[in-house]
């Protein structure tokens, strides 16, 4: 359902909506106030694909010898941007013409950071075939699921993480060699292979490039599927627009395997970091942090995502980093990242509420919940987002699709949001029920049905409560049954048992009965107002 070239074309005159805010009285639409110039389009020929793009944008040879591109800051492992081009295409080879992986075929991605990701996810997109990941801390029950539902033919797996998908019965090759088992790993592959030219059926921008699991306002977990196209198009943008540390610019990358915060600012001061993708409780780990000990005085950019930056950490971590441009913005899955964006440092400081105006090719509604009709500035509505970067479709979900999409191919994001007369768009509420846990998406609607399962609960609700350190923690409200004498710890741990750390319950409250609508929906607001009077913030 991505928006093509042609539909970008055939929408209304620019000339036709208002140059401050972008509005289109006549047709409700908000168009982006950012412009891509003639030299930064992106490419219309169909037969590309998003992998021999980047590569088309490395350095030159002379350069890409001695320019790095990747750092390993555990090892100080360093990789330049011809070594990164190199074991790219000889993954690709190996995987293509040893392995006999084609066009469409579905590769599973199970690994921490490393060097060996992007090269990974390049090599399997060079050849057409198609990259789903998951994140090694999702239980081996959610795993099997996505593996199930992806249909992937084949496994890519850090060797500590094989043991989630042994029952899959889908073959795995390790990211590394490991000594407790002779499976074949990328690492061998890259060392044997020559590099691979170009694939006999190469993909083109409308085939399928990968299928990136996000969950939807029914807390079942949807696929979805994102081309050639949706990734080249982001990609242009970062590279001409946004001038995003994007690892075609020519800028290297530092890398950890797992998150820690002490860990980030040492690295930050040994390679002279100037540009931080983060999380708000990142964000406020700085604003919280004593400014001892480390020179943090390279930092030059640091972007908020995933989750809603507060104002008042927004302007905390200003006042204590002045010199550091802090840069939030709104994106999803299924736009293929972001959707908004901050041209300059000082529009972000002048609105430290907002989450910046549209990126360039997009245009938005905000749509009416009972009439359907676009709204105009200040009035709060559902944000409906058109671009080149939205997805193609929910994988094999038909029912999905017909909620996300209306007739014209708007996408419903399901956040509450409203636009000023400067066309600056304010994220409100998220419609879609989601708990936002340290950067993460927890849907209610899965612990709900983990909590349902047990024989001595009859009814349960889970809603989120605003946490400083963590952003939102899942809290259950749950309806015992009759001398039932179950305990907050035991029902804590039982859900802890089937899913991943970060969605795990982290207060039980025991009710009677759980507030409904006479159609038989939760009321949340009842019962997160309920908590907001008896529970603590912090927990």
């Amino acid at each position: 359902m991505a928006i093509t070239q042609e539909e970008i074309k055939s929408l209304p005159n620019p000339l036709s909506f208002d140059k401050k805010s972008g509005f289109d009285s006549q047709t409700k639409i908000y168009h982006s106030l950012l412009h891509l110039t003639q030299n930064q389009k992106i490419p219309s020929q169909p037969n590309l694909d998003i992998a021999t793009y980047v590569l088309s944008q490395f350095p030159s040879p002379d350069h890409a010898q001695t320019r790095v591109a990747l750092i390993d800051s555990a090892t100080g492992h360093r990789l330049t941007y011809a070594q990164l081009h190199h074991s790219i295409t000889s993954l690709a080879a190996g995987l293509y013409h040893g392995l006999g992986l084609k066009k469409g075929d579905v590769v599973f991605v199970l690994s921490p950071n490393s060097s060996l990701y992007p090269i990974i996810c390049l090599a399997v997109l060079f050849i057409g075939a198609v990259i789903t990941t998951a994140n090694p801390l999702n239980t081996k029950r959610e795993i099997e699921k996505q593996v199930r539902d992806s249909r992937a033919i084949l496994a890519i797996s850090a060797p500590e993480e094989t043991h989630k998908l042994v029952s899959t019965k889908v073959p795995i090759i390790l990211t590394k060699p490991s000594k407790e088992c002779d499976q074949l790993s990328v690492e061998e592959l890259i060392e044997k292979c020559e590099p691979l030219d170009i694939p006999e059926n190469k993909p083109n921008q409308s085939d399928t490039a990968a299928i990136l699991y996000s969950s939807g306002t029914a807390g079942t977990s949807k696929g979805v599927v994102l081309t050639h196209s949706n990734f080249i198009s982001v990609v242009t943008l970062l590279k001409c627009v946004f001038r995003a540390r994007v690892i075609l610019h020519g800028q290297y990358h530092r890398y950890n395997e797992k998150f820690d915060f002490q860990e980030m600012l040492e690295s930050i001061q040994k390679y002279k970091v100037s540009n931080i993708p983060a999380v708000p409780p990142v964000i406020l780990g700085f604003v919280k942090y004593n400014g001892k000990g480390y020179d943090l005085s390279s930092l030059r950019r640091m972007g908020s995502g995933a989750a809603p930056l507060s104002k008042e950490t927004a302007e905390g971590f200003r006042k204590k980093f002045p010199w550091v441009e802090l840069r939030p913005g709104y994106g999803l899955t299924e736009s293929c990242g972001a959707a908004t964006f901050f041209v300059s440092n000082e529009e972000a400081k002048a609105r430290p509420a907002s989450s910046a105006r549209l990126a360039p090719c997009f245009s938005a509604k905000v749509v009416d919940f009972e009439t359907g009709l676009g709204l105009p500035p200040y009035k709060e509505g559902e944000l409906w987002i058109k671009s080149p970067t939205v997805m193609k479709e929910y994988l094999g979900n038909e029912a999905a699709n017909a909620a996300a999409f209306d007739s014209e191919g708007w996408l419903k994001t399901g956040d509450l949001c409203y636009f000023d007369d400067e066309g600056y768009v304010y994220i409100v509420d998220r419609i879609k029920e989601l708990i936002k846990h340290n950067g993460y998406q927890v849907a209610p609607a899965e612990l709900e049905a983990i909590l349902v399962g047990h024989p001595q609960i009859l009814d349960a609700a889970v809603v989120p409560l605003e946490d400083e350190a963590v952003g939102q923690i899942p809290i259950a409200y749950v309806v015992r049954a009759d001398g039932a004498e179950l305990t907050e710890d035991q029902i804590i741990q039982f859900v802890a048992n089937q899913v991943a750390p970060y969605k795990k319950i982290r207060k039980v409250s025991f009710i009677s009965a759980v507030p409904r609508s006479a159609a038989g929906k939760i009321l949340r607001r009842d019962l997160i107002l309920q908590s907001k009077q008896q529970l603590p913030s912090k927990l």
